[in-house]
């Protein structure tokens, strides 16, 4: 439509404005899934508000996960991104957005129909836009309103790539802006002494700074789930606070969280084989100046990286330590347990 110009003024035009998400919903009678942990967040302030988090975006390459009618994906746009990467894994999706983005943004836009957890980032964005790890972040962005049911794991496979340097971090320190439950967001954010401290607070923030930014209100997304949901930016360290690899970290890490409520000894145990637990476990907490009677929750992220490096250079003495599981050794004595009973009852049955 035009814009009525003050005399000796050249009038403004501009498109008509874009259908809005409720429009979209409706002519594609879109329907949130709940067996998918599917909410929609269709409120402009709060979607803007969120891309707000991400940073500076003018002329940047962003990937957004999970779309789905495309609130946040507008907010994106009018960021004045160069590109942006669009991953759906509900095809229910792609033709409104298709018809959202073909006139508002062509060429700017790429959707791809498929699972972010198996999606190869390592090709997503253009070479040039490589730089050192060491150097200021690329301007690449990942930019998500995840559902409820992915965003745990696929936060712990993308801090696995910050470790490795490799998928969306080949590019050097991609930054992060995504949505959680407000209870994982509060873990992944939360300080030595907090309930709220957990595997994942020391697996997050080890590898990265992470801020958790502001709080949506359930009743923001339609259908209004049964928590509020937090949004969180993280930004890759330069020097990793725990410089081990990231699969040794997260055993100790796991261990340790395993009996949160007791003191930190009792989880550590679990690294250890029965035969010569106790010794091992004396031995780890000796070496890494550790309060065996403190809790999980208690430990700072440096005796954290005092209990790795002295685990490390036990599993270099004994390269079986590693491998150790401790459920499985549990597991095993389970099923011995279970093969006994039946042969002392045959025994007593032939008495």
């Amino acid at each position: 439509f035009c814009l009525m110009a003050a005399p000796g003024k050249v009038a403004a035009f501009r498109l008509p404005p874009l259908p809005t998400i409720g429009e979209i919903i409706k002519l594609f009678r879109l329907k949130a899934l709940k067996q998918l942990s599917q909410n929609f967040l269709l409120d402009l302030r709060l979607t803007d508000k969120i891309v707000k988090q991400a940073g500076k975006l003018k002329n940047a390459h962003v990937c957004e996960v999970g779309p789905g009618p495309g609130g946040i994906t507008r907010s994106i746009l009018s960021a004045g991104v160069e590109q942006l990467l669009l991953i759906e894994k509900d095809a229910r999706f792609i033709p409104g957005l298709q018809q959202m983005l073909s006139e508002a943004a062509p060429g700017k836009v790429r959707i791809v129909h498929g699972d972010i957890l198996t999606y190869k980032m390592e090709k997503a964005f253009p070479k040039h836009l490589i730089k050192n790890w060491e150097d200021e972040p690329p301007d690449i962005h990942i930019i998500g309103n995840l559902p409820f049911s992915v965003s745990t794991p696929l936060i712990i496979k993308w801090l696995e790539n910050v470790s490795k340097r490799d998928g969306p971090f080949i590019y050097g320190r991609t930054q992060m802006t995504l949505t959680f439950q407000k209870e994982v967001g509060e873990r992944l954010t939360a300080n030595p002494g907090s309930n709220q401290r957990s595997r994942l607070s020391i697996m997050a923030q080890h590898l990265c700074t992470v801020e958790n930014c502001f709080v949506i209100p359930g009743q923001a997304f339609v259908p209004k789930p049964e928590v509020d949901v937090a949004v969180v930016h993280f930004t890759p360290l330069v020097q990793p606070k725990i410089q081990q690899p990231f699969e040794l970290v997260e055993k100790v890490v796991r261990s340790v969280f395993q009996f949160r409520r007791k003191y930190c000894f009792r989880g550590i145990e679990t690294l250890f084989p029965e035969n010569g637990r106790l010794k091992r476990t004396e031995q780890l907490m000796m070496t890494a100046d550790v309060d065996p009677t403190l809790r999980p929750f208690q430990l700072s992220m440096s005796q954290f990286r005092k209990l790795c490096d002295a685990y490390r250079k036990m599993c270099e003495e004994d390269p079986s330590l590693f491998v150790f599981n401790y459920r499985e050794e549990l597991r095993q004595k389970k099923m011995m347990r279970s093969t006994d009973q039946p042969e002392q009852t045959e025994e007593e049955n032939q008495l």
